[in-house]
């Protein structure tokens, strides 16, 4: 028998142990398999059909056609509620990112106890979205809070920063910007990947600090840039707690925390229309998929790979 025919048979002796093994790896993956088609599968598609219909919850679910999708256009509490978020988005996101390379960078410069600042300022960003959190930011912009305490030392007489529509958006921003932690470490990783060699060549050709950080580190860092500005607009855009709890799920003064997530609780599980709150569910889907899609096409014009 030649090599290739005894190859041949062991490998038609090995099909009954693969099989084996296939199977029982379908029996491992079974309950994530159920857990997605009744968990995540399941809703996804019965909260696509809501959207055509008008369900309270109570009565049977009454199919009125493209009406709820079409209420979106003419919605004006909606339309402020989309003019916060975008508002949030497009101010905490750029914001938040630059805080989080800044202080990346000077961890990259080999910090005594690095290990402890990752940590401290990863901290925030495992709570940022906890109702502690927002319930302790109340504490600090409230009336009374910490931040009158201290401009009231200095004989300034501050306000209820949450209760001014002015700027109670504005503590929100500051709440999202505090929990950099995450997009740091991310950050702190590229960083620690771009090779020293281009540092030191710029350095002996007399290269300024800033020409090296716009010519090489921006350049060299642009994938984990673009990385954590696509996962942290997705974010920023599904952001709730924080508004929910600040503003007693009310909104906020003249509606100037209403995020669009708030807006869309409200709609379903105060007002009960559930079928309302489905397609504005799916219409966020949209919006978030299209800044993820021009997000992917302007990313040609700015993000460089090796390649």
């Amino acid at each position: 028998m030649s090599a290739l025919d005894e190859l041949r048979r062991l490998r038609r002796s090995d099909i009954p142990a693969r099989k084996r093994d296939n199977k029982a790896a379908f029996w491992f993956l079974a309950p994530w398999f159920v857990g997605l088609v009744l968990i995540t599968a399941g809703p996804v598609v019965a909260s696509f059909g809501l959207g055509f219909t008008k369900y309270n919850l109570i009565q049977q679910p009454k199919f009125i056609g493209l009406d709820n999708f079409a209420r979106i256009f003419t919605d004006e509490r909606l339309h402020n509620a989309l003019g916060v978020t975008f508002t949030y988005v497009l101010v905490s996101v750029p914001v938040q990112l630059a805080f989080a390379l800044g202080v990346a960078m000077l961890l990259d410069r080999g910090l005594r106890g690095l290990a402890f600042y990752r940590s401290a300022f990863y901290l925030p960003s495992l709570l940022g979205s906890s109702v502690a959190i927002a319930v302790l930011w109340t504490q600090i912009f409230g009336n009374d809070g910490l931040v009158n305490r201290v401009l009231g030392f200095f004989g300034i007489t501050g306000k209820g920063w949450i209760s001014d529509p002015d700027t109670a958006l504005s503590t929100l921003i500051v709440l999202n910007v505090w929990t950099f932690g995450a997009p740091m470490i991310i950050f702190l990783a590229g960083l620690r990947q771009i090779p020293t060699v281009y540092y030191e060549a710029a350095a002996i050709d007399g290269v300024s600090r800033w020409s090296r950080f716009r010519h090489i580190t921006l350049p060299l860092l642009s994938p984990i840039i673009f990385f954590n500005l696509v996962l942290q607009i997705i974010h920023a855009f599904q952001s709730f707690t924080q508004a929910f709890v600040v503003s007693a799920g009310t909104g906020g003064p003249s509606d100037s925390t209403m995020f669009y997530t708030l807006y869309l609780y409200q709609q379903g599980f105060s007002r009960f229309d559930m079928g309302y709150a489905s397609a504005l569910a799916w219409f966020l889907l949209l919006i978030i998929g299209a800044f993820t899609a021009i997000n992917f096409w302007a990313a040609k014009y700015w993000v460089f790979y090796d390649d």
